[in-house]
């Protein structure tokens, strides 16, 4: 059995409008958490969407389906990776890069 388990994840930059009451809170937040903003948009929004019933019901209809995208998502370039990628101000965005290596403890 490994030692390590590595998956791979995709991220995406998506560029997103905040109050700014709520940038600072984000902030602020993350300090709290000792994370980043990202880390803190992203577990929060699993968190809602797996909490709400009503959004997991409509995960099922055929409507959920056919959602036009309205996130403003940046199309990563071939020459994009981790090391590379400029780090927007996390107040102001929800920052990833196109494609990273995760490596976690393996569970036994």
């Amino acid at each position: 059995m490994p030692l390590l388990e590595v998956t791979r994840t995709r991220h995406i930059n998506a560029y997103i409008r905040l109050l700014d009451t709520t940038a600072t809170q984000l902030d602020q937040y993350a300090a709290f958490l000792h994370a980043t903003a990202d880390e803190v948009i992203e577990q929060a929004l699993a968190y809602i969407f797996s909490k709400d019933r009503d959004f997991q019901e409509f995960l099922k209809s055929s409507e959920a389906q056919s959602v036009t995208p309205t996130l403003r998502a940046r199309k990563p370039s071939p020459n994009d990776s981790p090391e590379q990628s400029p780090k927007k101000p996390a107040s102001r965005a929800a920052n990833g890069s196109t494609s990273v290596d995760s490596v976690a403890g393996a569970r036994s």
